[in-house]
């Protein structure tokens, strides 16, 4: 489903909200014109209060606008969207924008979440299609994965200096026990996958990338999976935080291109290995490395463009529907 601009009913109540790691910032225009602020927590039940406070004003339908903070926007939008609301996610550059052409000389959380309230009002900017819940849950169990993996890593690292024969026995036993929990969340990860048609489908696809393996699969899927959301392949790639940005001004001002990293630091962190098997592994990794070696562009440059490249490629496969053909690569 392609993203749609809210109704005019929809947007009647029109709702801000700033948010950070632990705390939403909110701000609710009546239909009245008038503005009430709410300070909830980012946690579940923050949603449930914020949306007991809507019930008060009368509001139980509403168009909420909300920047891409990091990650911390994803559970409230998707609890939002599950209970009927109208929810758009805009970049946070363009709200900024937004103020500074209405000389906002303030900055607090309760002013941006206003004016966050008022670009939504003024903006009516299109509306947020959340994952399907096969999606968050494949997702849920790609992230718990990553975290037992990390302390798996921290505990492996312990043992290599255990001090005592009572220290390193029991770190091992803990490292038994996270492989137990990891090799389970992996059995748990095929199975959803297995018994979602779409999943299945789109995994099999994703196989035929050569360098791209099980886990990084089932990662991509977890944000890019199910009914595709981006019309554009670089749409993914700014989803990602893979997209270039430079800073440029007049004559004198030439910054190099960097990645800009605003989007998902977990899908860049898990693109990283691939990026490197492709580098020294697959022919066509080699092929794109060798253009740009011979272009002087330095290694991390050229592992960076290679990351782009997979995301491009994987999300192209997806798109068509179509396996990788290294014709179109060589």
């Amino acid at each position: 489903m392609k993203p749609t601009v809210a109704s005019e009913q929809v947007r009647q109540a029109i709702v801000g909200i700033d948010v950070a790691k632990a705390k939403l910032d909110v701000a609710l225009k009546l239909a009245s014109g008038k503005w009430r602020s709410k300070v909830v927590a980012n946690t579940g039940t923050g949603f449930q209060e914020l949306r007991s406070w809507l019930a008060k004003h009368g509001v139980s339908c509403a168009h909420v606008c909300m920047e891409a903070t990091g990650v911390y926007w994803e559970a409230l939008a998707a609890d939002l969207a599950d209970h009927g609301f109208a929810v758009s996610v805009s970049n946070p550059a363009q709200i900024k924008a937004f103020g500074e052409s209405r000389g906002a000389r303030t900055k607090t959380d309760q002013v941006d979440a206003r004016l966050i309230g008022e670009f939504c009002a003024e903006r009516a900017p299109v509306l947020w299609q959340p994952p399907s819940k096969s999606v968050r849950r494949l997702r849920a169990l790609v992230s718990r994965r990553e975290a037992l993996l990390d302390l798996r890593t921290q505990e492996s690292n312990r043992l290599e200096v255990a001090a005592t024969q009572e220290v390193s026995s029991s770190i091992q036993t803990v490292i038994a026990h996270l492989d137990e929990q990891i090799a389970r969340i992996e059995r748990q990860i095929k199975k959803d996958i297995d018994g979602d048609p779409t999943l299945k489908a789109q995994r099999d696809l994703l196989d035929s990338i050569p360098g791209v393996g099980e886990k990084t699969i089932s990662m991509f899927l977890s944000h890019y999976g199910g009914e595709l959301r981006f019309g554009k392949t670089r749409q993914a790639i700014a989803f990602a935080g893979l997209d270039t940005k430079k800073h440029e001004s007049g004559t004198s001002v030439k910054g190099k291109p960097r990645l800009s990293k605003m989007g998902h630091s977990q899908i860049r962190r898990g693109l990283y290995m691939p990026a490197v098997v492709a580098m020294s592994k697959t022919a066509w990794g080699k092929a794109f490395s060798s253009r740009l070696l011979a272009a002087g562009k330095p290694k991390m440059l050229i592992l960076g463009a290679l990351m782009r490249k997979i995301v491009s490629i994987a999300y192209g496969v997806l798109k068509s529907g179509t396996p990788f053909n290294p014709a179109l690569h060589a």
